[in-house]
Order: structure tokens, then C-alpha cells, then sequence
């Protein structure tokens, strides 16, 4: 059980790196989307402007996890790909 947790430990500090540079590149795509997006509500403007502070907000905190699944629900709404790594 003492070794599962050290691996788990260990492969969450190897991913997080990645997510650190994961969430600037989902800020940019959203921010390029949203300066075309056309046919969406006030609302859905609202909420991904929302979403976005947020998920820069968790980026700042190191909460790389919960940066990604923010700003992936405001790419979601623009109707536009996240960034994915190859």
C-alpha cells in the first residue's frame, strides 16, 4: 500500500509540469476563439469569460487539473478544440 502511494506521488509530480504549460496555450485558443465567436448568448459569453479567469486563476494556484477542466468547458462552449500535446 506505502508503494502505491509513492508511485501515484510520483507520476502526480511528473504530470503536473506538463498541465503547467498545457493551461497558457487553452487561454490563448480561447482567447483567439472568442474574438470570432459569433452566435452565442450573452450568457455563453459570460460563462466562458468566467471560465477562463478561472482556469487562470487554478493555473496560478499550481491546481493544474482543475485549470485544464475550466478551461476546457469554456473551449467547449465556443465550439473550438482545446490544446492537445503530442
Amino acid at each position: 500500500m506505502k508503494q502505491l502511494f509513492i508511485v501515484v506521488a510520483v507520476l502526480i509530480g511528473m504530470t503536473s509540469p506538463a498541465f503547467a504549460k498545457h493551461c497558457p496555450k487553452d487561454a490563448k485558443i480561447i482567447d483567439q476563439a472568442m474574438g470570432k465567436a459569433i452566435g452565442l448568448t450573452k450568457m455563453q459569453m459570460t460563462e466562458v469569460i468566467a471560465l477562463r479567469a478561472k482556469g487562470v486563476a487554478y493555473h496560478k494556484d499550481g491546481e493544474h487539473g482543475e485549470a485544464i477542466k475550466a478551461l476546457h468547458a469554456a473551449t467547449k462552449i465556443l465550439g473550438v478544440k482545446p490544446y492537445k500535446p503530442m
